[in-house]
């Protein structure tokens, strides 16, 4: 990319390397021919303006993204702005469950709509942003994006059980930051990893039943309902370190 890189050129000429500022590419050879592919079926604006949501979110997020976002992404805004014009609009349904557990990914995505306006001059409707967050956040964790959907669902799930004891939580709290952090990566580990081990320190588990029994009750009741929701066994390991975790916001709120 650069600044009239391309004018006066034709197809086969040399590029001034002096134009050059940006040069992107891609290691994965099927990536590769997956994008090329595209780039030959879309505007470039709609290339441009994922690439610049691409950049705005590395630096945001601070973390490397899975490359194959440059594909997803850009197809994603393509089909976005096409159903748009066909006034085909639908409703993502885990918009609400988005806006709460990715907040930065969604502010990434609200950022990333008006970008699609100044380029395209299409206003997307809000539920846009949170499809544009579950792909950075796909591309963070380099989920493939069924899983990132069952990860949300089952976050959800569990946040909603612990809300029902901490109502607190509901609203905005570095508490419910920290938490929904930690249950992000217990998701991951009950979806897609095997558990280190089915059942906890002994010791442990004995000391939390007697000195923090509320927690410790609270976390099998998220286990409880993962499993007849969802399918899914919840450790006694993963219960105990999720008891820890909500022992400390007991303590934090004094209850």
């Amino acid at each position: 990319m650069g600044s009239g890189i391309g004018f006066g050129k034709k197809k086969g000429d040399a590029a001034d390397e002096t134009r050059i500022d940006k040069i992107f590419y891609m290691e994965d050879e099927s990536a590769l021919a997956r994008f090329k592919n595209l780039l030959s079926n879309l505007p470039m604006e709609y290339v441009q303006v994922s690439n610049e949501i691409i950049s705005f979110a590395k630096e945001e997020l601070g973390t490397k993204l899975n490359e194959n976002v440059y594909i997803t992404l850009t197809d994603h805004i393509s089909f976005a702005l096409e159903r748009f014009q066909h006034n085909m609009l639908f409703r993502n349904a885990l918009h609400s469950e988005i806006k709460r557990f990715y907040t930065a990914e969604y502010e990434i995505g609200i950022r990333a709509l008006k970008l699609i306006e100044e380029k395209t001059g299409i206003r997307l409707p809000e539920d846009e942003a949170s499809s544009i967050a579950i792909h950075l956040v796909n591309a963070e964790f380099d989920f493939k994006m069924r899983d990132t959907w069952n990860m949300t669902d089952l976050i959800g799930r569990m946040f909603d059980v612990i809300v029902s004891y901490f109502p607190m939580l509901e609203g905005e709290s570095l508490e419910k930051d920290w938490l929904l952090s930690e249950l992000k990566f217990m998701a991951h580990r009950i979806l897609l990893l095997k558990p280190s081990r089915e059942k906890g320190d002994a010791r442990l588990a004995a000391f939390m039943e007697q000195s923090c029994a509320d927690a410790v009750k609270i976390a099998q009741a998220v286990a409880a309902s993962v499993q007849a929701e969802c399918g899914l066994k919840v450790t006694e390991e993963e219960q105990l370190y999720l008891a820890v975790f909500l022992k400390r916001v007991q303590d934090i709120y004094n209850i």
